[in-house]
């Protein structure tokens, strides 16, 4: 389904500089939400609408007033209540232009709990953010968000001058006080994954014609042999591969996703989606993680493994 949009006409934006048309007034991208809600989706479209719009009192009334957590898992921005994230939008909202946007481009889950594929536009933080964020819900208001994006799209430099010292990073995001909320059949379609990531073997958990994304690698393999032989040459290397482990868990029987961990790497953490087919195959999985941790060296040496063979 797409996002609701005001209605432009193409010949009024026809000879218009691209760079001075509102925000209000561009179509987002279509947004893929099949494998939602549609309490979830209607929710989330207008909470970026109104983002999008800098309306800090309707943008803030989406979460919850206790508890609420609000991380950049990327920066190491932690926000563990309501008016601590207020505080920081406040800040930010009044400086950005017209043009700036924040859109949803996929959705997977329900009102419990949910992931959230979005894109910030760089008028925003100064580079473009393209996020995986997971979502807990209480009563239809956001009681918990984290953001996983890679820093070396957003750029290394600024991410830099923006990211906490380590020493600051938190270690948890709040999912030990919302608890898991995630269906059943999500949890254990996420606990074959994990395991099978671990072993390096994926055989029989992926559609005929699934797609494997990670965002960081900039890669994007088809079909279950080219992925099941992907993970084999790469799970040793992969952040989410071996030595992964399950943070929080989010979504429904139709797909959403897992937070993991990978505790004495330099990648220690990072965000898996997955949209589930009627069977619990994974028909589309996409991961993030931040790139900016490694050298060039090492992501070139991770980068050699999408070759087939």
């Amino acid at each position: 389904m797409s996002q609701e949009t005001p209605s432009v006409s193409a010949s009024t934006l026809a000879g218009t500089d691209p760079a001075a048309v509102p925000a209000s007034q561009v179509p987002n991208p279509e947004l893929v939400a099949d494998h939602a809600t549609a309490r979830v989706t209607e929710r989330l479209t207008s909470l970026f609408r109104d983002k999008t719009s800098r309306s800090l009192d309707r943008s803030m009334e989406y979460f919850a007033r206790n508890p609420m957590f609000y991380t950049d898992s990327t920066l190491g921005w932690y926000m563990p209540t309501w008016h601590a994230l207020k505080a920081v939008w406040d800040e930010y909202m009044p400086t950005w232009p017209d043009t700036a946007r924040s859109y949803p481009t996929r959705i997977i889950g329900d009102e419990r709990s949910a992931i959230v594929l979005f894109t910030d536009t760089p008028e925003l933080f100064g580079g473009e953010v393209r996020a995986i964020t997971a979502l807990d819900f209480s009563d239809g208001l956001i009681t918990r968000w984290v953001d996983y994006w890679d820093g070396r799209h957003f750029g290394t430099d600024a991410m830099n001058q923006l990211r906490v010292p380590e020493a600051e990073f938190p270690r948890t995001f709040g999912e030990d006080v919302v608890g898991d909320q995630s269906s059943p059949v999500l949890r254990k379609a996420v606990d074959r994954l994990n395991s099978a990531l671990n072993r390096g073997d994926t055989t029989g958990l992926f559609t005929a014609d699934a797609t494997f994304e990670d965002l960081a690698l900039r890669t994007t393999i088809v079909g279950p042999l080219a992925i099941d032989a992907y993970i084999r040459r790469s799970y040793t290397t992969l952040p989410y591969g071996r030595g992964a482990t399950i943070r929080h868990t989010l979504g429904s029987p139709q797909g959403g996703g897992y937070e993991w961990i990978n505790n004495g790497i330099a990648v220690d953490q990072g965000i898996t989606a997955i949209e589930l087919d009627e069977y619990q195959r994974i028909s589309r999985l996409t991961v993030t993680w931040d790139g900016s941790r490694l050298d060039d060296h090492t992501l070139a040496t991770m980068l050699a493994d999408t070759i087939e063979r």
